[in-house]
């Protein structure tokens, strides 16, 4: 995937964390959950990170199934191998969404999270994805919109020139607004439309927006006129208001779950539902 960012090892491990914690495990048992994984079913994790989906999905499709994961990040990668050690049956590597090492037809389940709003051509990426699935095959795609970000500070300018810098670290901060239509234009059917809320109504080290305070500053630092000691302020402002019980999160991620036509013939732009 062509993303704007770039996991290293120190970083990688830090994601870990963040997906270890209640928010993200309850998004992961909802995935899975949705999927409805069967034994012996051919499943694919486009931008696997650190293997943790792939890891359970392998554990429901058993043996007699296969898993293969592709992220961009070499660390992720190496992550998903060593997490994975153990199920012969789950491959990752390396490789682009927008262009996948995979034959027609070769998967009976694909899962996308938190991926398509960090690749640039995404219609070439849903393409790739409806090929390698096979007809009668289920996809789940679950992405942020980052405007749906909503973070209790003491200073509302502040937030918002971190925020806007932010935006930066992907392509498409706003797609799932977009993201049905373009589905079914590259013939997907629609099975479901959800909605998978994180919300942080205190400051704890074990919840999600603990954990992306540190990446955000991370990111932003030098980004624009935005000086670290802005960055430094911004963070402590967070933990601040947590401290005195005042702290609260919110963002909001979109599930789609589509099929592919049994027929393999596409629905197009008028024939979604």
């Amino acid at each position: 995937m062509s993303t704007g960012i770039h996991y290293d090892e120190e970083w990688s491990q830090r994601i870990v964390q963040i997906y270890s914690t209640p928010d993200v495990v309850a998004q992961r048992e909802a995935v899975l959950s949705t999927l409805d994984l069967q034994q012996g079913e051919y499943v694919l994790d486009i931008g696997s990170g650190p293997g943790l989906l792939a890891h359970d999905i392998a554990k429901a499709v058993g043996q007699t199934g296969m898993v293969r994961g592709i992220d961009i990040s070499d660390a992720m990668v190496a992550l998903s191998e060593e997490r994975c050690s153990n199920l012969p049956f789950a491959e990752f590597q390396v490789a682009d969404a927008a262009k996948m090492p995979y034959s027609n037809d070769e998967f009976d389940v694909a899962v996308s999270t938190q991926v398509y709003e960090y690749v640039k051509d995404v219609s070439a990426s849903l393409n790739e994805l409806y090929r390698v699935l096979r007809p009668g095959g289920r996809a789940l795609i679950l992405d942020t919109d980052w405007e749906t970000l909503i973070w209790n500070t003491s200073d509302q300018e502040r937030m918002k020139r971190i925020l806007a810098a932010f935006e930066e670290h992907c392509s498409h901060p706003r797609l799932p607004r977009i993201l049905a239509p373009k589905l079914r234009e590259t013939g997907f059917s629609i099975q479901r439309q959800d909605v998978f809320p994180l919300f942080n109504p205190k400051y704890h080290t074990d919840t999600y927006s603990h954990g992306v305070i540190d990446f955000i500053a991370s990111f932003v630092s030098g980004k624009g006129d935005i000086a670290p000691r802005i960055i430094k302020e911004w963070a402590e402002d967070l933990r601040d208001l947590g401290k005195r019980d005042e702290y609260f999160f919110g963002i909001n991620r979109y599930l789609f779950l589509v099929a592919k036509p049994v027929a393999g013939k596409r629905f197009g732009k008028t024939q979604g539902n």
